[in-house]
């Protein structure tokens, strides 16, 4: 990887976004290894749980225009950026934004596209693409609204103003705000939960959350049925069980 850092902590996986000396803005060479880490991530069994943040004291800045090749075409580039934006939505384990710094544009999406978003107190974010000339991308105009209605998410697409933490906080976008110094701890707290929750289970509950705007309510229901006969069809749920009489913590494999 030459604009990622991928570390691996049992089975928690961090993906650093490393160009601090560009705010992390994504280059077309991190567009493809954050296509390829997502994918790469899907297929472990033992990363449970990804965390997502940038180096340098900023999560990410946007998509970095410059380096555009006119010779790919705006329509295979963008479908490019679209590709990564699927990946992440596909992903079948709990992610983490962790968010220091500026979020904007392409970058404010990256969060959003991830499950929880835990800002530093010092965090702001902007839809900025109107300042830029451009329209939203990467998944903001169909994670945007269903995060915050659409009368809110067209103040903050067509506005482009620039929020704060707690701001973003109010609106719905971010899970909690802490002081910058707590982040890595308040996120390796969520991440550790996480990792030891029920692997499937999780990965279900994920799924019909990501299509509850889109299904019916017998539809989800069913959803939910057919889920919880998986789930009754696992050790974990035994396990689960098990560990209640016996007053401890239960130890889920993903089986």
């Amino acid at each position: 990887m030459q604009t990622l850092l991928v570390e691996r902590d049992g089975q928690v996986v961090t993906v650093v976004l490393n160009r601090p000396e560009r705010k992390n803005a994504i280059s077309t060479d991190m567009w493809r290894e954050l296509l390829e880490t997502f994918e790469d991530i899907e297929r472990r069994p033992d990363d449970r749980v990804m965390v997502l943040t940038g180096a340098g004291g900023a999560f990410c800045s946007g998509a970095d225009l410059g380096s555009f090749s006119p010779k790919e075409g705006p329509l295979n580039w963008m479908r490019g950026v679209g590709a990564v934006a699927a990946a992440l939505h596909r992903l079948h384990k709990p992610s983490i934004a962790k968010v220091s710094g500026v979020a904007a544009g392409a970058g404010c999406n990256l969060a959003l596209g991830c499950d929880l978003i835990v800002a530093s107190d010092e965090a702001r974010f902007s839809e900025i693409f109107a300042r830029r000339g451009l329209s939203i991308d990467f998944g903001g105009s169909w994670l945007l609204p269903r995060l915050v209605g659409l009368h809110k998410a067209k103040e903050l697409a067509l506005l482009a103003d620039i929020i704060s933490a707690e701001e973003a906080a109010k609106m719905g976008i971010v899970n909690r705000v802490v002081p910058a110094g707590d982040l890595d701890a308040f996120v390796a707290d969520w991440a550790q939960r996480l990792a030891a929750g029920p692997p499937i289970a999780l990965s279900l509950t994920k799924t019909m959350l990501n299509n509850g705007f889109s299904v019916s309510f017998d539809q989800a229901v069913e959803d939910e049925a057919r889920a919880q006969t998986v789930n009754l069809g696992t050790d974990d749920v035994a396990e689960a069980m098990e560990a209640f009489t016996q007053r401890r913590e239960p130890r889920f494999q993903g089986r």
